[in-house]
């Protein structure tokens, strides 16, 4: 068995120069990187003496997918068979063991521990008759055309891609079974049958015979039966229900979703200033009727002091003629104050008409805009998202005013005014663009499933300068600013999802920093 190993080994660990990289961005070819070919070598005294080949599809980093008969061998004599996967990337193929194997829905699990592949997600969601699918692997009619040696077959290639429909789901032999029309052959077994946003419907498992001009059609394991085998075996995956988009329909749908948002906003704003100006006129109306009020008491008031400042000085007169000196002056002066004091009132005797403030000018605009401080929480909208292989749970996020997300990743200011941050992992196949708008009420996430070749330059563009957490020195941020825009203009036109989510404010005590980038 040492010597099977070692042997097997030294066939599928020896590095390769001829591996082809797909450079497409589309989610078919993103689908691509996690197909890969499963090999089985069976050896009898150390002596290579059969060699049999079929398709498998990632389902974790480490784990992959593909039909119970392609491995068969390998279970029946596991100490004359050895397995091997050759990834559809890369310049090295890798040793594997059997982890799980049901013969009866015709399933398998083989585990690498040297490498890790990029997962592919399954869709959950409903399929309608008619759907488009795709047929990913490594058909063995191409493989006779193409191959000039053995090591051919263990050299990193991309898949072959075949494209159909899906006519309806059948049971065969108590399994639930996709038939469509892709062209497949042998080699095939257990590659991916995927929609068009590339997740995984299904797992091809046998054609038909196309005897006398009979058409051909394929048999692909329903994931309904993949996802109980995986259960069986304590196996995790992704797995998304949301329906299939194109890039183009989920940017119109963007479109009309901001748009409403807009007639919404602008709806608002209108009843909002109809309010104000109702008020407004309120406020006046009422401001007038107690300025009229004010008027009219104050030139009544003034009335009656002048009266009975005029009876006052008539008094005055009559004391004086009775040579009541004493009463003359007094009433006199009395009344002479009252005609004063009515003289007073009615000369600052207040306007009839009232003036009422409007609101205060909104404050002018910043230069550069400046991101808003606090705790949000931001959960996914649908109706503007393509979502295909990520999970859409809430995100908590705290802001600091300088870029700084929840206390440990500093965000720049990008060219669409939004402050963003690439994420360039070293283990994962992915880029994340994450971003929010300045006002928080938006935080939006990109992700683009690139091939090696576009992640390896990417890689080496974040290497000039790390930024692992948060800084106020400007020409760090600059610095570093300067760098992921580089990184960006290296990405495709287009990325293969995008969330995007709609933010509130959130209680201090919500955020989690953990849970967000």
């Amino acid at each position: 068995m040492t010597r099977l190993l070692a042997l097997l080994l030294a066939l599928f660990a020896i590095p390769l120069g001829l591996a082809v990289p797909a450079h497409a961005a589309d989610d078919i070819s993103a689908a691509s990187r996690s197909v890969v070919r499963v090999v089985t070598v069976a050896m009898v005294d150390g002596e290579v003496v059969g060699f049999g080949h079929g398709s498998g599809i990632a389902i974790s980093p480490t784990r992959v997918l593909t039909n119970a008969h392609v491995v068969e061998s390998a279970a029946r004599y596991p100490g004359n068979v050895a397995l091997g996967v050759v990834p559809s990337e890369g310049q090295k193929s890798y040793a594997a063991k059997l982890i799980a194997i049901d013969s009866a829905r015709d399933l398998a699990l083989i585990e690498i521990t040297e490498a890790r592949l990029p997962a592919a997600a399954i869709y959950t969601g409903p399929l309608d008759s008619g759907t488009d699918v795709v047929a990913l692997g490594y058909p063995g009619n191409v493989d006779l055309a193409t191959a000039r040696s053995a090591s051919d077959y263990i050299t990193p290639r991309t898949p072959v891609r075949s494209e159909g429909n899906l006519s309806n789901t059948q049971a065969v032999d108590g399994v639930a079974m996709l038939v469509h029309t892709a062209k497949i052959s042998r080699g095939n077994s257990g590659g991916p049958l995927v929609d068009t946003c590339g997740r995984i419907v299904g797992i091809n498992s046998a054609i038909t015979r196309a005897d006398d001009g009979d058409s051909p059609f394929a048999f692909a394991i329903s994931t309904r039966e993949v996802a109980r085998f995986l259960a069986d075996a304590n196996q995790s995956y992704g797995n998304i229900g949301s329906p299939c988009l194109s890039m183009a329909d989920a940017d119109a749908r963007d479109r009309a979703a901001l748009d409403a948002d807009a007639r919404k906003a602008a709806e608002a704003s209108a009843a909002k200033e109809e309010a104000a100006r109702l008020d407004h006129e309120l406020k006046t109306a009422r401001a007038e009727e107690e300025a009229l009020a004010a008027r009219e008491n104050r030139i009544a008031l003034a009335g009656v002091l002048f009266v009975i400042g005029a009876l006052s000085a008539g008094a005055a007169l009559m004391f004086h003629g009775q040579k009541n000196v004493r009463n003359s002056k007094i009433a006199g002066g009395a009344g002479g104050v009252l005609i004063l004091a009515a003289a007073v009132l009615f000369i600052t005797r207040p306007d009839a008409h009232a003036e009422v403030e409007g609101d205060a000018p909104p404050p002018a605009a910043d230069a550069a805009p400046k991101l808003a401080e606090g705790n949000l929480l931001c959960t996914i909208r649908p109706d503007r998202s393509r979502i295909t292989v990520s999970e859409t749970t809430d995100v908590p996020i705290k802001i600091a005013a300088n870029g700084c997300i929840n206390d440990k990743t500093q965000f720049t200011l990008g060219p669409d005014g939004h402050w963003q941050r690439i994420l360039v992992p070293n283990d994962e196949a992915t880029v994340t663009v994450a971003s929010i708008d300045p006002t928080g009420r938006e935080y939006r996430v990109e992700r683009y499933l690139l091939d090696a070749e576009t992640m390896t330059k990417a890689r080496e563009i974040r290497a000039g300068i790390k930024l692992n957490s948060c800084t106020a020195d400007t020409g760090q941020i600059e610095a570093f600013r300067t760098q992921q825009d580089a990184v960006r203009a290296a990405l495709p036109t287009s990325p293969n999802e995008r969330l995007v989510y709609g933010c509130q404010r959130a209680g201090a005590g919500v955020v989690k920093p953990a849970a967000a980038p």
